[in-house]
């Protein structure tokens, strides 16, 4: 944001410049569309910016989650949690262990092709590198944009670094009863 401050900042001294000094009336013609643009580009910023901030972002355990129905991976069963949560305001982000390729086909998938057969925006979709447990991504994530998380999992290893995993309405369990999804939202959605 720094640059159209500064673009904006130097616009208005070349206006000034174009009115005062005897001339360079000529370069108003380049600071005044210059001008208009920088000021248009702090506007969109700022709008973007208040438009992410309003976001109730949300973090699935893709891995975890998947198991949910029948307790057999499927991606269908992520897919089904994050169009409920979106449905009920959230903006989902999965999270999955670098194995689930292997858990619901014959090999690696990464984000790309997760995103794909999921439907999901790539930048939505995460799978950590081999040999890392998607634990702490998944808590880093969730810490940094202050987002709940959907899992059953309780995450007692990384509660020392991570105490937020305690407070109430942090960790949305859920499930399938009877065949149809349920979500402890904890405000009376699910």
């Amino acid at each position: 944001m720094i640059v159209p401050f500064l673009l904006l900042f130097l616009s208005i001294g070349g206006i000034l410049l174009s009115a005062m000094v005897p001339g360079w009336s000529d370069v108003i013609l380049l600071a005044g569309p210059c001008a208009v643009a920088s000021a248009l580009l702090l506007l969109v910023g700022a709008l973007r910016r208040r438009t992410e901030r309003g976001k109730r972002w949300v973090v699935l355990d893709g891995s975890n989650v998947m198991h949910w129905k029948d307790r057999s991976p499927d991606l269908d069963t992520v897919r089904e949690v994050v169009d409920h949560l979106s449905s009920e305001g959230f903006t989902p982000g999965v999270v999955f262990d670098a194995n689930v390729g292997y858990k619901v086909g014959d090999r690696f998938l990464g984000d790309r092709e997760l995103a794909g057969l999921m439907g999901l925006p790539q930048k939505r979709i995460m799978v950590v590198p081999k040999g890392q447990p998607a634990d702490p991504t998944i808590l880093t994530a969730a810490r940094d944009m202050n987002a709940r998380i959907v899992t059953n999992d309780r995450f007692r290893d990384w509660n020392e670094d991570f105490p937020e995993t305690r407070e109430p309405g942090r960790l949305i369990r859920g499930g399938y009863r009877r065949g149809k999804l349920w979500l402890d939202l904890g405000d009376g959605a699910g």
